[in-house]
């Protein structure tokens, strides 16, 4: 893991609630705390990606001038190679993770999304093999 923040990718995601986000990424996809604020801000990394999780009293959660107030869900995702997708999947559905799909195989390899405790998407992905 890399501490030097230049050498991290940042990517914020709304959350509903800090603390159950921070122990699904930690506890089930491999994140590292950085830093726990909450209930307003989690920062975890994974190798050299930084997830910075904002919950509804963080900064991030303000409303826009429109009255928009920012929240979690979408399509956007986070992209997480594994090596042996099937028993990924087995591991975290045994945990009571939530999936949005089935495993789908394309010629880049297998990919399937699942969702943290705020309904962010998470891609796991395993490349093709030669």
């Amino acid at each position: 893991m890399s501490d030097n923040q230049q050498n991290l990718v940042g990517v914020r995601y709304m959350v509903n609630d800090v603390e159950s986000s921070l122990d699904f990424y930690t506890r089930h996809l491999g994140f590292t705390l950085r830093m726990n604020a909450a209930p307003a801000f989690a920062d975890v990394v994974r190798g050299n990606l930084r997830l910075l999780l904002s919950g509804p009293t963080s900064s991030a959660g303000r409303a826009m001038p429109d009255g928009t107030v920012p929240g979690p869900g979408g399509w956007n995702r986070i992209h997480l190679t594994v090596s042996d997708l099937a028993a990924e999947v087995d591991r975290l559905r045994t945990a009571g993770v939530d999936f949005r799909n089935d495993i789908v195989t394309g010629p880049g390899g297998q990919q399937i999304l699942l969702e943290d405790p705020s309904g962010n998407v998470v891609e796991l992905f395993q490349q093709a093999r030669d």
